[in-house]
């Protein structure tokens, strides 16, 4: 027989209440232990991890960490999603994008997806995608109610536009039900190509209201500040900046504010940090909600109508297999953020047009968390969260604060124009490349745990993307180019630039300093030659001599350094080692023949390009 516990009861009832006193003693002891000596708040400040925009992860939230109301689900400030239903009824609508130029392919791979649980399609049409003039081949078969039609064209919005609208009519499409956006945004093409489009903005805002309502004329994408190294709050105040100018535009131009709001749709980055996506999309939605408060908007009006998508920065060529397991926690965080539609990239996206297996794995993506995880089931499943709530209200803060800066030198248009938008956005990245850099950010498969013999994964060449405009920027562009060195030498001269491992003492001593430096030097296309397991100085210039290497690095513990480095490094030296590294820090006598110590923190792409220069490996 199940007993219940009485009304009231609580399990913890006859456990003390601790305090956050007691918690920082306890993190004191095991800093203690770690060598670092911290009391009070300076030993929970020593376990926060510093995020972009001045904000930081802390180590312990509570009920004392306050934020504002988030309000309710579907009602105004919006965090907590943009309909009282959330994507509960029906999940977030599944957009795939699709850039192939040929019509017929791509309506094979358009109508493949609609097919398999795709519930939207995001088409780049004109000179870096499809001809506009073949936009009904490619929706050949496909139900114009029933799927939403997006367009990203660039200097080609408005012929793809017109386009699209006649396919409507061609279709017989009834007024009321074509959905979709026509994809208009000037600001974001200027940003792209450093040009703005000629589109009439207000004039397919017009037509879209008095012929098809169910369409939106204008995107707000902020993808253009975030792939050129932006931060969460960069991205979210150039977005709140767009928005802000195109509801201008359309008001100047006789459009009623309400009707103005709902021509708009933001498309917003999704990375691999899920909290910050979260946050991300939740705080676009609070800063919009905001503007269109002051604007005069009525509250249903307010409401951000999101489109997230997982981060091309965050894609890498290398090791693509990782990117699904990127890309997975990026449409996780985006689905809890609340976004109305996501995009998964296909993993191979970096390296040009995805195949079908790629564009499968995609959208599966977000029918597992859908059917199987039941990820959209709960309306907002992180509000709530103390951590989730504070981080939604300092990123908002930083978000608004650059927004109002935008807004001091004239808007997004006068800031991009000057240079503004540019010169942050590369000061935030050449902060990000040093983390990358130092591998205090890890990018797996590629900095860390690289496979130094994996067979490249080959694909059709992807149309050349818009350029003239802000940079595109990758997180693994710097070791890419390291990488590329390396396979230009392969192909050369039949093998790849190696580098010995000297390892001295036991297992016990060596092994973790000799995988740290086969780790670093594979990041770069380096081979590491450990054979035999040991050396020492009576046995180093031999097994140097066979590795077919000019270069050393001695593995071992500071201890066996102690007693053996000086011994082993000169022994290296007179067998013909051009350069010999030491993986550890300097110490106070350091081996005379050391030309270099490689350690956690140090500059990995400046030691790995040292050491192809000095191997002879061309740029």
């Amino acid at each position: 027989m199940t007993v219940l516990p009485e009304e009231g009861f609580s399990l913890a009832a006859e456990f003390p209440d601790a305090t956050r006193e007691q918690w920082q003693r306890l993190v004191e002891g095991v800093l203690r232990k770690a060598g670092t000596e911290a009391a009070g708040t300076a030993a929970e400040d020593a376990l926060a991890t510093a995020l972009q925009d001045g904000l930081s992860t802390r180590p312990l939230y509570t009920a004392d960490d306050a934020s504002p109301d988030p309000g309710l689900p579907g009602f105004p400030p919006f965090v907590r999603g943009g309909r009282p239903e959330g994507t509960a009824v029906s999940g977030w609508d599944v957009r795939q994008l699709h850039a192939h130029p040929d019509a017929r392919r791509t309506n094979e791979a358009v109508l493949a997806d609609l097919e398999n649980g795709v519930t939207s399609l995001w088409l780049t049409v004109g000179t870096t995608g499809l001809p506009a003039r073949d936009l009904g081949t490619a929706l050949d078969g496909v139900l114009l109610d029933l799927a939403p039609v997006v367009l990203d064209a660039g200097h080609d919005t408005e012929a793809a536009a017109r386009a699209l609208l006649r396919l409507y009519d061609e279709r017989g499409t009834a007024r009321t039900e074509a959905r979709g956006s026509l994809g208009a945004d000037p600001l974001g093409t200027l940003a792209r190509t450093g040009t703005a489009p000629d589109v009439d903005t207000a004039a397919l805002a017009t037509a879209c209201l008095d012929d098809r309502p169910g369409v939106r004329a204008l995107v707000v994408d902020a993808l253009p500040y975030h792939e050129a190294g932006g931060s969460a709050a960069q991205e979210l105040g150039c977005a709140l900046a767009t928005g802000v100018a195109y509801l201008r535009t359309l008001t100047d131009a006789g459009l009623g504010i309400d009707d103005a709001c709902a021509q708009l749709e933001f498309r917003h980055a999704a990375g691999a940090d899920q909290f910050l996506t979260i946050a991300t999309l939740r705080a676009a939605r609070r800063l919009w909600a905001r503007v269109t408060e002051v604007c005069g908007a009525s509250p249903a009006a307010r409401a951000q109508r999101q489109h997230a998508v997982t981060s091309p920065v965050m894609m890498t060529r290398r090791d693509p297999w990782v990117n699904m397991l990127r890309t997975t926690v990026a449409c996780l965080g985006a689905g809890v953020g609340g976004a109305d539609a996501v995009t998964v990239l296909p993993f191979d996206s970096a390296i040009g047009l995805p195949d079908a297996f790629a564009r499968r794995i995609a959208r599966n993506t977000s029918s597992i968390l859908l059917e199987e995880s039941h990820l959209a089931r709960v309306i907002d499943p992180a509000g709530g969260s103390w951590y989730v709530e504070r981080l939604t209200d300092e990123l908002a803060r930083a978000a608004w604060a650059w927004f109002q800066e935008i807004e001091r030198a004239g808007g997004q248009e006068a800031a991009l124009r000057s240079g503004l938008v540019a010169e942050r956005l590369a000061a935030t990245w050449a902060e990000r490349s040093a983390r990358l850099a130092t591998r205090r950010e890890p990018v797996t498969g590629v900095s860390e745990f690289p496979h130094l013999a994996e067979q490249p994964v080959e694909r059709e060449a992807a149309p050349r993307p818009p350029s003239g405009g802000l940079p595109r920027v990758r997180r693994d562009e710097a070791y890419e180019a390291l990488r590329a060195r390396s396979d230009a030498h392969l192909a050369a001269t039949g093998a790849r630039p190696r580098v010995f491992l000297a390892a001295l003492g036991s297992p016990a001593a060596h092994t973790a300093r000799a995988t740290f430096a086969a780790n670093l030097l594979q990041a770069g296309g380096i081979e590491p030659v450990h054979e035999p397991a040991s050396v020492d100085a009576d046995t180093a210039a031999a097994a140097f001599r066979r590795s077919g290497a000019t270069v050393a690095c001695l593995c071992s513990s500071d201890a066996v350094y102690a007693e053996q480095a000086g011994a082993v490094a000169a022994a290296l030296k007179a067998a013909g080692a051009g350069r010999i590294l030491l993986a550890g820090r300097r110490g106070d006598q350091p081996p005379a023949d050391v030309d270099e110590f490689v350690h956690a923190g140090g500059d990995a792409t400046a030691v790995l390009t040292s050491v192809l220069d000095h191997l002879g490996v061309a740029r």
